[in-house]
């Protein structure tokens, strides 16, 4: 008996998405505004065959950047250091494709492979620093991204800028390094964010690294007894997930903005929603790529809510908020509980 009224019990992931709905319903009321018409038009917005461009377009770097959080996350780790990882690689991909003297695909090539690798080396700081110096991650990877978005800031206002404009930007990226068109605004790093995130979803179902990172995730100490080199598997975690933000950062570069610009990676938050979609997801990736898209169709939809009826398009920022918050605290009380039968 007990057993079906446990399958019967909704999902706390479901249950939190409605009860940030119902409030964010209440916030509407007392401003005043309709729900169910500001609701239908963030569906829209999100979801109509005329706005599907622009929900992929925003979910390609939503995802990416969910992934960057969710893979350590996946092994009891926290990545707060994405946007400086997300900076450094659109940085090095810009100044791949612009002063490399290589052919056109091989220079796209060239320039995504390098932003990875410049990211991926870039996060494995923080985890060399826990490792090696005892410096706890969730700090160091935080206070890196601050000289990692202060030099490519100072290099693209700079000695870097493209005098012509007068803006704080690099040069455009050569024509033949830029990442082909699909459809409308939709490059092919949707099918490249596609394949890295097919990759990893097969990685932690079905390899022997994924399985471990699990184990740790689970339980770190019954890991180490059971042989996992817990020092290596930090340092290579943390080192695939920045290599995961500068994927990130190039697709957006070679295939949005076609140059890098100040601030342009940092200001729509693509890191901390990310964290926040991974936190919903409880790392597990197939979850967070789900939870990064429906994030990705929040903001959308909340940018034509505004447009429409002119309800701030920050209540989807609300709505993600609650519903990490319940998420967070159903957690917290199952916690709580396993400490006092323990």
């Amino acid at each position: 008996m007990m057993h079906r009224l446990a399958l019967l019990r909704p999902h706390p992931v479901l249950m939190a998405i409605l009860t940030g709905l119902v409030f964010g319903a209440l916030l509407l009321l007392l401003s005043g505004q309709n729900p169910l018409r500001a609701y239908a038009e963030m569906v829209r917005g999100a979801l109509a065959p005329r706005n599907w461009n622009n929900t992929l377009v925003w979910a390609v770097p939503m995802i990416g950047m969910t992934l960057v959080a969710a893979l350590p996350l996946r092994g009891g780790m926290v990545n707060l250091g994405g946007d400086g990882q997300l900076v450094i690689g659109g940085f090095v991909a810009a100044m791949a494709a612009i002063y490399l003297p290589l052919p056109g695909p091989l220079l796209a090539a060239v320039a995504i492979l390098s932003a990875m690798l410049a990211a991926g080396l870039y996060a494995a700081l923080a985890a060399l620093g826990q490792t090696v110096l005892g410096i706890p991650m969730l700090i160091s990877s935080l206070l890196l991204s601050y000289p990692a978005i202060g030099l490519t800031s100072w290099a693209a206002g700079f000695p870097l800028r493209d005098t012509a404009t007068g803006l704080a930007q690099t040069l455009p990226v050569p024509e033949a390094a830029r990442l082909p068109m699909l459809f409308g605004p939709v490059s092919t790093g949707v099918v490249l964010m596609a394949l890295v995130a097919a990759v990893v979803v097969w990685a932690d179902r079905r390899s022997v690294p994924g399985y471990e990172l699990r184990m740790r995730g689970l339980n770190a100490r019954f890991a180490r007894y059971g042989g996992v080199p817990t020092a290596r598997q930090t340092v290579t975690v943390m080192f695939l997930s920045g290599a995961l933000a500068g994927l990130t950062g190039a697709i957006i570069v070679l295939g949005t903005h076609y140059r890098f610009i100040n601030g342009a990676l940092v200001s729509p938050g693509y890191t901390w929603s990310g964290l926040m979609a991974a936190l919903l997801a409880g790392g597990e990736p197939l979850m967070a790529i789900a939870a990064g898209f429906f994030f990705a169709a929040l903001q959308t939809g909340g940018f034509a809510m505004q447009r429409e009826i002119q309800v701030p398009r920050v209540l989807s920022m609300v709505l993600q908020a609650i519903i990490i918050l319940f998420v967070s605290l159903r957690n917290g009380r199952g916690a709580a509980r396993k400490e006092d039968r323990s």
